[in-house]
């Protein structure tokens, strides 16, 4: 079984179990995970010993309380990652995090989008291109900004599955193949 099977079983898990508390719930869970989620991306020691057979489960219990206290965990939270811990999936939390943020994502109608271009953007530009999309699309987006000088100009929107590539460097090569097509 891949660690992504495994993560979306414990993801579904631990979200249908935050729909018996309430959105609250759902959301507190989705950043307790999200949290661990980061640690574990930072600290490779962490990381290492959550995957480590050679370190007890006792001892790996006592590390995730200390930081499940620190986040001001639930009880739910603490008793789902003192699972993870007995059933030895504590290497697969960071994929968990994302299975349950997409849930999370899913349950709430937000969508995720990238927008790429060749220049930074301000932030005034910036909130009127979200809310030009979140209009257009009639749901929240979370959009991400990032900067490639390979687009040249113009811009390359991700969303989802779905790509709008509106560069000047794709439609710079749709020239190009119609020169050499001679048309």
């Amino acid at each position: 079984m891949t660690s992504t099977v495994v993560a979306r079983r414990y993801a579904n898990a631990i979200f249908a179990l935050g729909k018996k508390y309430g959105d609250n719930a759902l959301t507190r869970h989705g950043e307790c995970l999200a949290a661990l989620g980061e640690m574990l991306a930072a600290s490779l020691a962490l990381a290492v010993m959550f995957k480590s057979p050679v370190v007890g489960t006792e001892e790996k219990k006592a590390v995730l309380s200390k930081l499940l206290a620190g986040l001001k965990a639930d009880s739910v939270m603490h008793n789902f990652c003192f699972l993870l811990a007995d059933k030895e999936r504590l290497a697969c939390l960071r994929d968990i995090a994302a299975c349950y943020g997409k849930l999370l994502d899913a349950a709430k109608g937000v969508i995720r989008g990238r927008l790429t271009t060749a220049v930074s953007l301000s932030a005034e530009k910036r909130a009127v291109i979200k809310a030009d999309i979140e209009k257009k699309s009639g749901s929240c987006i979370e959009l991400t900004f990032a900067v490639d000088k390979a687009v040249l100009g113009g811009v390359v929107f991700k969303m989802g599955d779905r790509v709008l590539d509106a560069s000047l460097r794709t439609q710079l090569g749709i020239l190009r193949d119609t020169f050499k097509r001679g048309e």
